[in-house]
């Protein structure tokens, strides 16, 4: 199972959104993030959130999906509230889509949230068609084409053991570290490439294609 979560960020390329979506995709919207799926022309299975940011031209009554309202005033983000009911579905993966661009203050919080312990062992990631973004806790793929721009963010701390496959500056079991700009702007050499670190929390940034 695969959840999409709309959140109310931007989309800037709707076309490369839109094609990530899969007809067996649950989606979530996080309040306003229900404009990105109406735009799509997606039908929300849940809508979260204290319903502040609504699209104009939508109107809940007339929603037959499910709602779980929260108020205004809360100590979480309605995405945060969306991730949380997410994975009580126990699914497979989560794509979290309009969680960047905007205001500075909320990019920078929906990248922090995919550093919470309950988070770390899903495969979660953040895509608005033109960048993923994602964890390395351990190892993972990036699947692209050969001329992609990959960033690796030290994130929390230093990263040891940092070795690379398929990037053009290679690493080989090396230390990036959290004030240094190293790891910024390598380029794929393949359409998949390897990354894998012994000590630390990797954040890669994906510009796609």
């Amino acid at each position: 199972m695969r959840i999409i979560i709309f959140a109310n960020g931007e989309l800037p390329n709707l076309d490369n959104a839109h094609a990530l979506i899969k007809p067996s995709d649950f989606i979530i919207c996080a309040d306003g993030g229900t404009r990105h799926a109406l735009t799509l022309g997606l039908i929300p299975n849940l809508i979260i959130g204290d319903m502040d940011s609504l699209p104009l031209n939508f109107q809940l009554s007339n929603f037959n999906g499910e709602v779980i309202l929260y108020p205004k005033d809360k100590n979480e983000t309605d995405l945060e509230l969306a991730i949380n009911h997410a994975i009580t579905l126990n699914p497979n993966e989560i794509l979290i889509m309009g969680a960047l661009g905007g205001r500075i203050d909320h990019t920078l919080a929906n990248i922090s949230l995919l550093t919470h312990y309950r988070l770390l062992t899903y495969d979660l990631r953040l895509n608005d068609g033109l960048e993923e973004i994602f964890l390395c806790k351990d190892q993972v793929q990036i699947k692209g084409r050969s001329g992609d721009i990959v960033s690796l963010i030290p994130w929390q701390g230093n990263v040891e053991g940092v070795t690379t496959q398929n990037l053009k500056w290679k690493l080989n079991n090396e230390t990036l570290y959290f004030d240094k700009t190293r790891g910024i702007s390598n380029e794929m050499i393949s359409d998949i490439a390897t990354i894998s670190i012994t000590k630390g929390l990797l954040l890669i940034v994906h510009q796609i294609k």
